[in-house]
């Protein structure tokens, strides 16, 4: 697969990172070719520095590894270079305090698929720090990290699912395209739990056996149900 990657920062090194040893062809792409050149020399392999709109040129697959903002205002010059192809979002709108830059309007996915209405955006690898999607493989109490995946366009999420693994995740269904918000609301959240308040945000959530409520190892009946709650 080609992969055109816009930027040259840590998202952009940790994620091609992994898809340069899976085989794929890599072209990182930057304003400043000689932070562009450094990233594709440290990646070895297939990576090769390029321009930003020669990496949007180059992939069948496009990582917009960019600020939220910027890469709405550089997908808006490219948007006829990845019309028809396939673009991921990984960026997460959230400014000081930890507040949601985009509580009154189009989440950042959104406004990326607004900028480049031809394209088939994905919001994906949003939730974590860049320092776990270097690892290798993100796993935890020996469970592989799960990396919830939006978008609408079946061709485009069966390809960014494929790319999920060979980070060594396990992609989740996360819905529609309208749906990226609440990732990046997720996002703003678990950043403010993590880092303002420094408490685990896994332990807000209980196992998914008691998602829906505790199970009784003896079914009720109804009677039983009802006096139960009553």
């Amino acid at each position: 697969m080609r992969i055109g990657v816009l930027g040259t920062g840590d998202m952009a090194d940790a994620l091609a990172t992994h898809w340069v040893r899976a085989g794929h062809n890599v072209a990182i792409g930057g304003r400043d070719m000689h932070k562009a050149e450094r990233l594709a020399t440290r990646l070895g392999g297939s990576a090769k520095p390029v321009t930003l709109p020669a990496a949007a040129e180059f992939g069948q697959v496009v990582l917009a590894a960019l600020p939220f903002g910027t890469g709405t205002s550089v997908v808006r010059e490219l948007r006829a270079v990845v019309d028809g192809k396939v673009l991921i979002d990984c960026s997460n709108p959230v400014g000081p305090g930890f507040r949601l830059l985009t509580q009154s309007g189009l989440s950042a996915a959104q406004q990326l698929a607004a900028a480049a209405p031809g394209a088939h955006v994905v919001k994906a690898f949003n939730l974590c720090h860049e320092d776990v999607w270097r690892m290798s493989p993100p796993i935890f109490d020996g469970r592989r990290l799960a990396v919830p995946v939006c978008g609408d366009d079946e061709t485009a999420l069966a390809l960014v699912h494929q790319l999920v693994r060979q980070v060594g995740c396990e992609p989740v269904a996360g819905g529609s395209l309208e749906r990226a918000g609440l990732l990046e609301a997720t996002a703003a959240l678990f950043i403010g739990l993590w880092v303002g308040e420094g408490v685990d945000a896994q332990a807000i959530a209980p196992p998914l056996a008691y998602a829906a409520g505790p199970r009784d190892e003896e079914p009720r009946t109804a009677e039983e149900a009802f006096r139960q709650e009553f």
